[in-house]
């Protein structure tokens, strides 16, 4: 009996023992899978591949495209609508159209149907606005107590508002981007130094400075890059550098340029001029923060006195005050 029993007891043990061996086995391979796909993001750029390819078998791609392909057809068809309002009025010159060209690529906007809308815009604005200030002062009376010259001060102030808004608005942008430009050039003539003596040329050495840029001061990485270009199919290199003074308006950039033009023609180190005007950089941006601080006593003094001294009086005078009269009704 125990013989035959023992045989089948042992078979029993092994089988239980090799199924637990299986299950943990198991366990820990699929627990060291799920890991390693947890861990590695090459599973989910994978994954996020295979469902982008699936959406482009599903047409979504195409129909982004279709959808983008439409608004800029709207676009072009609006803005031509409004240039030929502009033309029928008679109020698109081309002197008008260049100075607002101008002034929208000082603030960074290169789009060659900007100026039209500028205009546009400086023609519609007034009209709508003032329009509406003017129903809504004389015929909705909506300010009854307001006497006649006020009334006339609201509408005259919102058509005079309305028309200046996208001067306004476009050169706050050209202020922007020319304090970061101002800011960001004497690190840019830095790396020109370093592009010039590791013997790049012009050409390469602005393409290299703009591509390190592009990050830390976009505007500046921007306008570099742009000269790059001109540099490079532009049959009149000093017309290159000349756009790049004229799209930025600013001293220290002319000075660049300046600079630029004269090693093109007389074939001066460019290095050491560049070092110099880099320095000369620095100093003038110490000078500014210099003059700020030294600024500011002068316009700390009237929230000093309004804000400030009120409070510190009552801090220290209100104890006083309540003891005497204390003592006085005492």
């Amino acid at each position: 009996m125990n013989h035959a029993a023992s045989p089948q007891f042992l078979g029993t043990l092994l089988s239980i023992g090799i199924s637990l061996a299986t299950a943990i086995v198991i366990l820990v391979v699929g627990h060291s899978l799920l890991k390693s796909f947890a861990r590695d993001p090459m599973t989910r750029r994978v994954r996020a591949l295979n469902d982008r390819r699936e959406q482009l078998k599903a047409g979504v791609a195409a129909s982004k495209t279709r959808r983008r392909q439409k608004m800029d057809s709207r676009v072009h068809i609006s803005v031509d609508r409004m240039k030929a309002i502009l033309g029928k009025m008679k109020l698109l010159q081309d002197s008008q159209l260049k100075t607002a060209s101008l002034n929208l690529a000082r603030a960074g906007i290169r789009t060659k149907d900007a100026a039209i809308t500028v205009i546009f815009f400086r023609l519609v604005g007034p009209i709508m606005i003032g329009g509406m200030a003017a129903i809504g002062v004389y015929l909705l009376n909506w300010f009854p107590e307001a006497g006649a010259f006020k009334k006339y001060m609201i509408v005259a102030g919102s058509l005079l508002a309305s028309y200046k808004a996208p001067d306004i608005f476009v050169k706050n942008m050209i202020t922007k981007r020319q304090n970061a430009i101002r800011k960001a050039l004497p690190d840019a003539l830095d790396l020109l130094v370093i592009c010039a003596e590791a013997g790049l040329s012009v050409d390469m050495a602005f393409n290299r400075v703009a591509r390190e840029l592009s990050k830390a001061y976009p505007e500046l990485g921007d306008e570099f890059s742009l000269t790059a270009i001109e540099l490079g199919f532009l049959t009149d290199r000093r017309a290159a550098f000349e756009n790049l003074a004229q799209r930025v308006n600013l001293d220290s950039i002319r000075g660049v340029v300046t600079t630029m033009i004269q090693t093109e023609k007389y074939g001066t180190p460019l290095a050491a001029a560049l070092r110099v005007l880099s320095a000369e950089f620095r100093h003038e941006r110490m000078m500014r923060a210099e003059e700020k601080a030294a600024r500011l006593p002068a316009i700390m003094t009237v929230p000093l006195i309004m804000f400030i001294l009120p409070v510190l009086f009552i801090v220290i005078l209100g104890p006083a005050a309540c003891s005497i009269s204390d003592n006085v009704m005492h």
